[in-house]
C-alpha cells in the first residue's frame, strides 16, 4: 500500500472544509491509520465520511487492507503548524529534547519556533522559599521533542 496515494486521496477529500490531514501511517500488515484534525472539532461523522471516501478509491481485490480514520485528539503530539496555531492561548505540555517538561500557555507559533508563557520557581538570595516568576520564552522547534494539548484535571 502506498502512503502517498492515501495522503493524496485524503487531502483531496478534505480540501473544501476546515478538516485537514495530519498524518498517514501504514504497517507492514497493511493496517492504514489516517489522522485528521480541524480548526474547530472533529466528530465521528467526519471520520466515517473520510473512511468511506478513501475506501471507494482503493481496490480491496488488488490489495487487502484495514483502514482506520481517527482524529488527532488531545493525547497525540502536535505535528503541524496549523495544530499549534489552533491552540494559541491554551495550555500545552512541551517536552524538550533535554527531557525538561514545561506546562505553559502557548502564546505564538511559527514555522521555526513556539512562544510559551509559564510560571517558573527560582531560588532568591536571602529567601528560604523559591519565588515564582512569570516567564515568556521562545523555543526553536528543533529543541522540542513533543507538544501536546494539556488538560488539568485538578
Amino acid at each position: 500500500m502506498d502512503a502517498d496515494k492515501i495522503r493524496n486521496i485524503a487531502e483531496e477529500e478534505l480540501a473544501e472544509g476546515s478538516l485537514f490531514l495530519v498524518e498517514v501511517n501504514i504497517t507492514p500488515g497493511n493496517e492504514i491509520e489516517v489522522v485528521i484534525d480541524s480548526d474547530g472539532s472533529v466528530d465521528i461523522d467526519d471520520c466515517v465520511a473520510l473512511s468511506r471516501a478513501i475506501e471507494e478509491r482503493l481496490d480491496r481485490e488488488e490489495e487487502d487492507f484495514e483502514l482506520t480514520v481517527t482524529s488527532a485528539g488531545i493525547g497525540r503530539p502536535l505535528r503541524l503548524l496549523r495544530q499549534y496555531r489552533k491552540l494559541i492561548g491554551r495550555p500545552v505540555e512541551v517536552v524538550l529534547l533535554n527531557g525538561t517538561k514545561i506546562i505553559a500557555e502557548l502564546r505564538d507559533a511559527d514555522e521555526g519556533s513556539v512562544t510559551l508563557a509559564y510560571r517558573e520557581m527560582r531560588a532568591v538570595e536571602g529567601k528560604k522559599r523559591k519565588q515564582g516568576f512569570d516567564v515568556v520564552q521562545t523555543y526553536p522547534l528543533s529543541e522540542i521533542k513533543s507538544t501536546k494539548e494539556y488538560l488539568d484535571f485538578k
